[in-house]
């Protein structure tokens, strides 16, 4: 598709809710904004990879310590089966817990259910189950990937942020970080954002990370982006294809939990676009600030699990 919609004119027809790309890609599409990662796109990221410097983008399974949100630690023991013969096994296993992707059933619209129509009803992780993370798994996810390195930039133009802090990043904001960095945006690119938020916690004492995880709905605080309708609006009329940061949400946390400043009720159910957390970006960023490259091949391998929520993003940048 080469003439996609610009946000005010989405739907793509009458009836369906306003501000949703439901039907652009088919009415029975469960792959979302993935659609926009087509053969020419992924031979685009492809040329990105000049050196062959290779950065994982995924944090440690067992962090953030303890977990946040009540999810439960990760148990890892090994059975030994068999003489010298290992065996991992893991124990409560929260696939969100570290860095993830959001799949297209794990929010919905309060109004409007989730992406294309499907309704709590239809996610059952059995047999005819929808919007479950393994249609990206099984297609994977390449495609060129862009940093805006928010976090730099502030540092680097003297405006002080503190990665443990609620501060919300607007349109403004990222533009001004696309423009000193040099980068323009191509349709089906993986946004992919720096906040600082990962960068202050692993410096974090172990009192702070017990405190956050004991209440992270009232105590944690990052930096993150704005919630509001001009950022939907900006990151569909980008065309991406997915968006990721390196703080639990993406967007600023405590949330707006209103509809129209919540950004999950408007980029899964709505627009079918993932959204990637935890993101481990730091070591990534220190190169792309040392050779003022910020595009990348991106790689990511979600985990097959049937009707899956989400999943860690098995995640690499190659540049």
């Amino acid at each position: 598709m080469t003439n996609l919609p610009r946000y005010d004119e989405l739907p793509v027809r009458a009836g369906l809710p306003q501000g949703s790309s439901w039907g652009l890609w088919g009415d029975d599409d469960e792959l979302g904004t993935i659609n926009l990662l087509t053969p020419d796109r992924v031979q685009r990221g492809l040329q990105a990879a000049r050196r062959g410097a290779v950065f994982s983008l995924n944090w440690a399974l067992e962090e953030p310590n303890p977990p946040f949100y009540g999810r439960g630690a990760l148990g890892h023991r090994i059975d030994r089966p068999l003489d010298h013969i290992l065996d991992d096994v893991l124990d409560n296993f929260f696939t969100q817990a570290s860095s993830q992707w959001d799949a297209l059933c794990h929010v919905g619209h309060p109004e409007h259910g989730f992406y294309n129509g499907r309704a709590d009803g239809d996610f059952t992780g059995e047999p005819g189950t929808k919007n479950g993370i393994e249609h990206w798994a099984r297609r994977g996810i390449v495609g060129r990937g862009v940093l805006l390195d928010i976090a730099r930039h502030w540092a680097n133009t003297g405006r002080e942020l503190d990665g443990g802090d609620h501060v919300e990043f607007t349109v403004a904001d990222l533009e001004e970080v696309r423009e000193a960095q040099g980068v323009t945006f191509e349709t089906g690119d993986i946004l992919v954002l720096r906040t600082g938020w990962m960068s202050w916690y692993r410096t974090a004492s172990a009192e702070v990370r017990k405190d956050l995880a004991e209440d992270s709905l009232a105590r944690l605080k990052t930096p993150g982006i704005t919630g509001g309708e001009d950022m939907v609006e900006w990151l569909w009329n980008q065309h991406f294809s997915a968006v990721a940061a390196d703080n639990p949400a993406i967007e600023a946390w405590p949330h707006k939990l209103a509809v129209d400043q919540y950004i999950h009720f408007r980029l899964l159910p709505l627009l079918g676009m993932p959204m990637g957390e935890m993101w481990f970006v730091d070591e990534l960023a220190e190169d792309c600030a040392n050779d003022g490259v910020y595009e990348f091949l991106l790689t990511s391998a979600p985990l097959n699990i049937l009707g899956g929520v989400g999943s860690p993003p098995n995640a690499l940048a190659i540049k």
